[in-house]
């Protein structure tokens, strides 16, 4: 941390030796109007003096505001340009710390309120200070100006996590694809656009779900507009801004209880592992079929294998006769001792609560199982015979919803070391981000204004095009990382990151830009942007909401997603005149 904390102060360092200042150059004039010797009376070229220019020779346009009275300015594209770069690089330096000092925090607390709450907020800092301060400096009319600055960051944030960024991780994490699943850490196909790619968990697709659902504040914002309403759109944005909040609120509740309901999920798992792992073991020790012809429950068959498995004759099973029976069984990676089998038969079996199980209540619990085993078995005309076949078949689906879970059994948490220290150094880091963000995003916003005057180019494709390198760019380098380990688990964690860092753009970024445009009156007039977001958010957000595999074709569509959303807000605005 000591290595990069230097980096703010060589920037500092550079910023003061840049800053504006007046110089005075040599005259050859013979006049001595407006003009101060230098101290030297017999200059051969006869002109004693320096020439100072007067600040009424000085015209508006040459002339820049510094932010907070002290922060370097220029007029000038290669100044302005060499701003963007160091601003942009402190801001970059800002995310790295918060995104750093969240995931230690994230090793000591876990997730829950952590990683539900904070860490997404804490993620979204950089690019929702940008958007605060664009709208906050200055008159109406010049937060009229700059706000377009915080819409093109808004956009270019959402579009570059699902263009470019989502691209370049199907391909850094591509392995073969079998059965729409990825197969960990095996890449023989190399670029087949079909056989090979990447494979999630199902959590990944209930973030592609929010994603797409998030979206509908721009909607409620832009209904006036759709409609040409002109006296309905303040009153649309406070609409909007209720609902992004709403959002917001409820996102979070949502990534905090996650954990609980994927613990509930996996202990269903679990319990389904028990079950066909316990029938397949009975299967094999029946003398005869599990299944009459019809293919109900072979009562007669199952009767006979109680008695086989009660060792002492007492007509009740035991925790300890059934241990004995499980110990035999392999339950295939799933992270599952005996004695929580034994329990979880015990519970589902044990209906009269004796800790004993009866004849009875054995030929009740393993009908109930073979009947809910043949609901993923073949329909075939010899299924009520080869009860072997459905049961392999259940236990095959199980085992793809535990790979759809992100289950993983070889991958082991471990403890913290010296918490103490690293809960300090995970503050250190945060207030370190915050403050670099809240510093320097007021005269980011300042620079990309000035650079906009000095080449005419728009301040909206400034903002969309540069400044989302500089707040995402910690989070695009580590989802690449992060992916480039081609294991299903690491995919399903990298792209529900990307999925949660739009959706917190498109509730918790979009709150802070309608609360500047409904406190401060400003116009709401950016329907290409809005359109934009709505096509790539739905487009890749309806891509991922109907499947867990991502073929390598898919990043075509990412790609092209790009420059597309550039040449529509083009065609938009300055061919249609939509702004």
């Amino acid at each position: 941390m000591a290595t990069t904390a230097a980096g703010p102060v060589v920037i500092l360092l550079l910023l003061a030796a840049g800053a504006s200042v007046d110089g005075r150059f040599l005259s050859n004039r013979t006049s001595s109007a407006g003009l101060v010797s230098d101290g030297v009376q017999d200059h051969r070229d006869g002109s004693p003096y320096l020439f100072l220019p007067s600040f009424s020779a000085v015209s508006a346009s040459d002339s820049c505001d510094e932010t907070y009275g002290f922060m370097p300015c220029t007029t000038t594209v290669v100044g302005n340009l060499f701003l963007i770069v160091v601003y942009g690089y402190l801001m970059f330096l800002a995310a790295t710390y918060l995104s750093s000092g969240s995931e230690l925090l994230l090793e000591i607390l876990g997730p829950g309120i952590v990683g539900g709450l904070f860490l997404p907020i804490l993620g979204a800092l950089p690019d929702a200070m940008l958007i605060l301060v664009s709208g906050l400096s200055g008159s109406k009319e010049t937060a009229q100006s700059q706000v377009s600055v915080g819409m093109g960051l808004l956009a270019g944030s959402t579009v570059m996590l699902l263009t470019i960024i989502w691209g370049s991780c199907v391909i850094v994490g591509k392995c073969d694809l079998e059965d729409s699943v990825a197969k960990n850490l095996e890449d023989t196909k190399r670029c087949s656009p079909t056989g090979s790619g990447v494979s999630t968990d199902i959590w990944t697709k209930y973030a592609a779900w929010i994603m797409a659902i998030s979206v509908i504040p721009f909607i409620i914002v832009q209904l006036p507009q759709a409609i040409n309403s002109t006296s309905g759109r303040h009153l649309a944005v406070l609409i909007a801004l209720i609902v992004s909040v709403a959002l917001l609120v409820v996102y979070c509740f949502y990534q905090v209880v996650q954990p609980w309901i994927q613990e509930r999920k996996l202990a269903y798992i679990k319990h389904k592992h028990v079950m066909y792992g316990l029938l397949k073991h009975l299967r094999m020790r029946a003398l005869g079929r599990l299944l009459t012809e019809d293919g109900d429950p072979n009562e007669e068959i199952i009767r006979k294998l109680f008695r086989t498995i009660d060792e002492n004759n007492d007509k009740l099973l035991s925790k300890s006769e059934l241990r004995a029976l499980i110990v035999g069984i392999q339950f295939d990676e799933i992270d599952l001792d005996k004695n929580e089998a034994v329990d979880r038969v015990m519970n589902d079996f044990d209906t009269s609560n004796d800790q004993h199980i009866d004849e009875g209540e054995f030929v009740k619990g393993v009908s109930k199982w073979l009947i809910e085993a043949k609901r993923y078995g073949t329909s075939g005309p010899d299924e009520g015979s080869n009860s072997l076949r459905f049961l392999e078949a259940a236990h095959n689906e199980t085992k793809r919803d535990r790979d759809l879970l992100g289950v993983q059994s070889d991958e082991l948490i471990e403890a913290v070391k010296n918490p103490k220290w690293i809960a300090f150094k995970a503050v250190m880091m945060l207030l370190l981000g915050t403050v670099i963000a809240a510093v320097f995003a007021d005269p980011l916003v300042d620079v990309v204004d000035n650079f906009s005057d000095a080449t005419s180019i728009p301040t909206f494709f400034i903002s969309f095009i540069a400044l989302p390198m500089a707040t995402n760019s910690s989070e695009a380098v580590s989802a690449i990382i992060f992916a480039s380990r081609k294991k299903i688990r690491t995919a399903s964690l990298t792209f529900s990151e990307l999925y949660g860092a739009v959706t917190m753009n498109n509730v918790l970024c979009l709150s802070v830009f309608l609360a500047l445009v409904y406190v401060r009156g400003l116009t709401w007039d950016f329907s290409s942007e809005v359109l934009v977001i709505l096509i790539v958010c739905l487009v890749m957000g309806g891509l991922a909401s109907f499947r867990t595999a991502y073929p390598l074709w898919t990043t075509s569509i990412a790609f092209l997603l790009y420059p597309f959303s550039l040449a529509l807000v083009y065609v938009l605005d300055y061919i249609f005149g939509w702004s």
